[in-house]
Order: C-alpha cells, then sequence, then structure tokens
C-alpha cells in the first residue's frame, strides 16, 4: 500500500503511513523495516523513561528528526542510530541490525564466543512483554541488584 497525503487547513501536506504498517504496541513488529525501527526505538525511550525532547537533547539530533524515525518516516543514518543506541544504553549494533530490517544475533568477542547479554538487555527485547510489563520487570529487577 501507498501512503496517503491529506492536507490541512494550511495546505501543508501530511504523510499518513500505509496501513500494513501502523503503530505495533509490541515495539518493532511491523512489516517495513523503516517503521520497525521507529516502533524499536519509540518502545526502548519509552522503557528508559526519555521524553522525545530528552532523547534529542542526548544524541544531538532535532526532534522533528526523531519523532519521523519513531513513526517510520525516515530512514535513519548511520551516525543516527549510533548516537540513538548510546543514548538509550542499547548495544548499536542491535539498533543498526533493525534499520537495516536485519534479526540481530549475539555479538562475539575476538575469540569467536557468543558475548551474553545482560539481562536488563533481554527483558528490553523480549517480543512477548508489553511496554508495561517491561517496565515492571526492570523495576524489579533493579530493586534486587540495586539492594547490595
Amino acid at each position: 500500500m501507498v501512503a496517503r497525503r491529506l492536507s490541512t487547513r494550511n495546505d501543508c501536506p501530511v504523510t499518513i503511513p500505509p496501513e500494513d504498517t501502523e503503530t505495533s504496541t509490541e515495539g518493532g513488529d511491523r512489516k517495513d523495516p523503516v517503521a520497525a525501527f521507529g516502533d524499536y526505538v519509540r518502545s526502548q525511550r519509552k522503557l528508559a523513561e526519555l521524553s522525545l525532547r530528552q532523547l534529542a537533547d542526548m544524541t544531538s539530533l532535532s526532534n522533528p528528526y526523531l519523532s519521523k524515525l519513531e513513526r517510520g518516516l525516515h530512514q535513519p543514518s548511520v551516525t543516527a542510530v549510533t548516537n540513538i543506541a548510546k543514548a538509550l544504553g542499547v548495544p548499536a549494533e542491535t539498533l543498526l541490525a533493525k534499520a537495516a530490517g536485519l534479526v540481530p544475533g549475539f555479538d562475539t568477542n575476538k575469540t569467536g564466543e557468543a558475548k551474553k547479554p545482560t539481562t536488563e538487555q533481554v527483558i528490553k527485547q523480549d517480543p512477548a512483554l508489553s511496554d508495561d510489563q517491561k517496565l515492571a520487570l526492570l523495576s524489579v529487577y533493579r530493586s534486587f541488584v540495586d539492594e547490595d
């Protein structure tokens, strides 16, 4: 399906994404890689409890640019993806793979052994959990870990 354009009162075009790429509540389940990347970034931003403006400040990217990325209306640059990854505490490789539409695997270290993801990374990336469930699990996990 093709994106439709509507006119507003000021005759400024508004782009509406195709119906098969509507926003998903699971963060990254859309068919279009650009849209799935946007869902994933939004999900990770919400898990980090950051506003769009805060993420923009942390990444030196503009608020409108990040908004377009999250809505799946713009293909991100490699620099933008790595800046977003740093700000969200997500491995850059994972975010780059999402942006490219690839399924990320585990990173390997210099000896070729699989690098184990952290508990927080696994919770954040679990597609079976809703954003609210992820927040609850992260809160409980952090309360146990921070007791030291």
